[in-house]
């Protein structure tokens, strides 16, 4: 079977991430692709990269273009998705890569991000370990027949990921998690910005959203509480501006749980990850960067136990484009709709 596809926001880069990989996707056929002030223009001019997808011309972002499809992706601004989610009258399957439908809390959302608080989509992280539902339940259950779903913030996967699985086994304490996360800048999105300029970038690194105002923060508690923590998780996280055009390098630590052994530590990840597709715990002893994930639908991760401080350390690396967005969205979508999980999905990453 073909899935007629749009994809609304197509001129920017998680758009066009959705593209590249929808490109290869056998079972999805990309019909309509929108845009705001680029609507009318053809896609070609705005992704240049995609040549195979020359002949599309960008359309007005409106409900009626977009009904009508069997699956659209929204790749558009925080605030923007939720007004027009909500006009659909004829789409099996919306997956948002915006932030609209991810939080569960009306007051996470106001603290956060102001404006109207809309209805939480499934949550698209399959991966995920769930409480309650069976020792090993993830996410990707909750993902099954889904006509909706809100896919991830890339920072916030990460961390989620990363910390999930100590969580779920209680070898790890949800309490003064600490993330430091390097990441590239294509995650701040397309629009000109001083900050994000070469100039601005090159030879240096960044810190912003210090002290706990980044917005990834509850969506990262939010995951760790659906874990099973037994209290609710106190996280600081600071993310720096790195040059590199794509990546996230997250190093988390949290407090080792009395009585955890080195043992048990790993076997929780070992236990969470070891049948999972896009997931790749490595070696003891080695640890992932940036460069391996490029391009791919992965998140590669190391993990040691800190002994004089009592804390474990997992380094985890993807692409915040590939599997920190749109690769997250495509995968849900296959879920929902019963196609193979690993459909149309690249493992292997670019190198150099």
């Amino acid at each position: 079977m073909t899935y007629s596809v749009a994809v609304a926001g197509a001129s920017g880069y998680a758009g066009g991430e959705l593209l590249r990989l929808l490109a290869g996707h056998p079972e999805f056929e990309i019909r309509t692709v929108t845009g705001h002030s680029s609507a009318g223009r053809p896609l070609i001019e705005s992704q240049p990269h995609l040549r195979s997808l020359a002949e599309l011309t960008l359309q007005p972002t409106e409900p009626e273009v977009l009904d009508g499809h069997d699956i659209v992706f929204f790749a558009l601004p925080h605030g923007a998705s939720g007004a027009l989610t909500a006009q659909l009258r004829d789409v099996r399957l919306a997956v948002d890569c915006g932030a609209d439908h991810r939080l569960e809390s009306a007051t996470d959302w106001a603290a956060f991000y102001g404006g109207e608080h809309h209805e939480p989509w499934a949550y698209g992280v399959p991966e995920l370990p769930v409480a309650g539902e069976g020792s090993l339940a993830k996410q990707r259950d909750r993902l099954v027949g889904a006509a909706r779903i809100a896919a991830p913030g890339c920072n916030a996967s990460t961390v989620s990921l990363s910390l999930a699985p100590g969580i779920a086994a209680g070898v790890i304490e949800p309490r003064d998690i600490v993330s430091v996360l390097a990441v590239g800048p294509s995650g701040a999105g397309k629009a000109a910005k001083t900050h994000l300029l070469g100039a601005e970038l090159m030879g240096t690194a960044n810190p912003y959203a210090v002290g706990g105002t980044h917005r990834h923060i509850p969506e990262i508690r939010q995951a760790l509480r659906a874990a099973g923590a037994s209290e609710e998780p106190s996280l600081s996280f600071t993310p720096v501006l790195v040059p590199m055009s794509r990546g996230i390098l997250a190093t988390s630590t949290a407090r080792l749980a009395a009585g955890a052994s080195a043992g048990e530590v790993r076997a929780a990840w070992e236990a969470a990850y070891s049948d999972e597709p896009f997931v790749h715990l490595l070696p003891e002893g080695v640890f992932p960067r940036t460069a391996d994930a490029l391009g791919a639908n992965t998140c590669l991760m190391g993990l040691a136990i800190d002994e004089a401080a009592g804390r474990v350390v997992v380094v985890a690396a993807l692409d915040n484009l590939a599997k920190g967005t749109a690769g997250a969205a495509i995968q849900s979508a296959n879920i929902a709709l019963g196609i193979p999980e690993t459909t149309g999905l690249p493992m292997n990453g670019v190198a150099p």
